[in-house]
């Protein structure tokens, strides 16, 4: 006997219980869906200065720059090679300076102004390093050649800004040669080995000696 009225006691203070629980269980489940809907499906709007053209995008905050170019804005000149960093396939230049576009995100670059390979020149009209490479056969497989070009291009620029390298031997005096050239572009890897004719067509955009004599 006293366990059946325990036993009705409890059934009709768990129905109670259940009954007082009841509201919140859509009220959670609501609130599950919504936060997961902010992990899930929030996008992030990114404005950039892309080859002279202001663009606005919505991304995904884990999308990175490089896919971003190449498949938010079908920019497929900058290759994916490694994806993580070591190849430097992906260089663009960013406010001017050469970046690796697989390590970072495009959320990071809101404002900023990106140069891609297509934004150097055109077939048309091809930008000094372009037609350099073009002259000095500085490419074979061409695939690391948009990035070989943008990072050749913001070399120049450093060197012309006195920015030192690790062979630099004089930080006060930053000069042009085949050693600092062969340093900084150190991380755009070519498996083609065409580097002897890359460093020629820097050298030619330079205004260096491209004969093959007094290099240093």
């Amino acid at each position: 006997m006293t366990s059946d009225i325990v036993s009705r006691r409890s059934l009709l203070q768990g129905g109670a219980a259940l009954a007082a629980a009841t509201p919140l269980v859509p009220a959670l489940a609501q609130g599950n869906e919504g936060m997961a809907k902010k992990e899930t499906g929030g996008m992030m709007p990114v404005s950039m200065t892309v080859n002279g053209k202001d663009l606005h995008l919505d991304l995904d905050p884990r999308t990175t720059l490089l896919d971003a170019l190449r498949e938010h804005l079908r920019l497929t000149g900058t290759k994916k090679g490694c994806d993580h960093g070591q190849c430097g396939a992906c260089t663009v230049i960013v406010d001017g300076r050469r970046i690796n576009s697989c390590l970072t995100l495009a959320v990071m670059h809101d404002g900023d102004k990106v140069t891609t390979i297509e934004g150097l020149g055109s077939p048309e009209k091809l930008h000094p390093m372009q037609k350099a490479f073009v002259v000095h056969d500085g490419y074979q497989c061409g695939y690391c050649t948009p990035g070989q070009i943008c990072s050749a291009v913001a070399v120049l620029d450093e060197i012309e800004a006195g920015i030192p390298s690790h062979v630099t031997q004089d930080l006060d005096k930053v000069r042009f040669s085949d050693a600092e050239v062969r340093e900084r572009m150190s991380g755009n890897i070519c498996r083609c080995a065409a580097y002897p004719n890359i460093i020629a067509a820097i050298r030619d955009v330079a205004g260096e000696d491209v004969s093959g004599e007094n290099r240093a």
